[in-house]
């Protein structure tokens, strides 16, 4: 529970209130995250926050995370510089089930930030290339200016071994991409419905979205994951403000096999 410290060794301007953090643990004893799991962060004298590691570090790198400031703490987080301190408490939570993806077609569905807890996933998968069957990612953002990651969005693009497709809600004339809701982009994606397993994160509505148009191509809701995000404080399952029906996200999740969760998401009020 007591958090390490670690120093901000970089941080990266996204899109407008989004920033990425590169953070370097003073001394050892934090576990490495796997793909979709979460850290918590801490900027002391303001509070702490649940954060999704966004990028898997390499053997001497540092952790990363993407925050966007919608809180006295992230936007405290935000706003740090090279040097400052934080405390980093993790990682916590459930993970992307990359092994089960194994000889599988994959279908990766992101909307805004739900694209940095799914980065680390992709890079897994690109890493592993030969053991996964079609790779497609779907990415919806609310405008141009809202795109996450677009470097390597452009990396992506360019390789031959992945299929990505990116749209926003809405945009000025000049925009030459896909526009409307991340689920028209599935008529563009190549998979085999009985042999797919999805990776699923972004606002809850439009995850709802996602999994019912995923249904109706064909995917079987044991093949859906989705990563939800909730008021989660303790990160061990003790406070239970981020209890979701007979679930607690943050013991529990946040990654999420659909047919776990799909009673409780049919109710709004939850």
């Amino acid at each position: 529970m007591a958090p390490l410290v670690a120093r901000v060794r970089a941080r990266r301007r996204e899109t407008p209130g989004v920033w990425t953090l590169l953070l370097e643990p003073e001394g050892s004893g934090l576990p490495a995250a796997a793909p979709g799991q979460f850290n918590m962060l801490t900027v002391f004298g303001v509070g702490e926050v649940p954060i999704s590691v966004s990028r898997l570090p390499n053997a001497g790198s540092a952790l990363v995370h993407t925050i966007r400031a919608v809180g006295a703490v992230s936007s405290a987080l935000t706003r740090l510089k090279p040097g400052a301190v934080v405390g980093l408490r993790g990682p916590f939570g459930t993970a992307w089930p990359i092994d089960e993806a194994a000889g599988r077609d994959v279908v990766i569905m992101a909307g805004g930030l739900g694209l940095a807890p799914l980065r680390p996933a992709l890079e897994r998968l690109l890493a592993e290339r030969r053991r996964f069957g079609e790779i497609q990612v779907l990415y919806g953002a609310r405008s141009p200016d809202a795109i996450l990651f677009r470097r390597e969005l452009e990396a992506w693009r360019k390789r031959l071994d992945v299929d990505l497709e990116v749209t926003v809600d809405h945009a000025l004339p000049d925009w030459r991409g896909h526009v409307g809701v991340v689920t028209n982009l599935l008529r563009h994606a190549t998979f085999e419905p009985t042999k797919t397993i999805a990776f699923i994160c972004g606002p809850e509505i439009m995850m709802r979205f996602c999994l019912a148009a995923l249904q109706d191509a064909g995917v079987g809701s044991t093949a859906l994951y989705l990563s939800m995000e909730r008021n989660m404080h303790c990160a061990i399952g003790h406070c239970g403000h981020c209890q979701f029906g007979p679930v607690l996200i943050c013991r529990d999740g946040p990654v999420f096999r659909y047919d776990r969760v799909a009673a409780m998401l049919k109710h709004k009020e939850i």
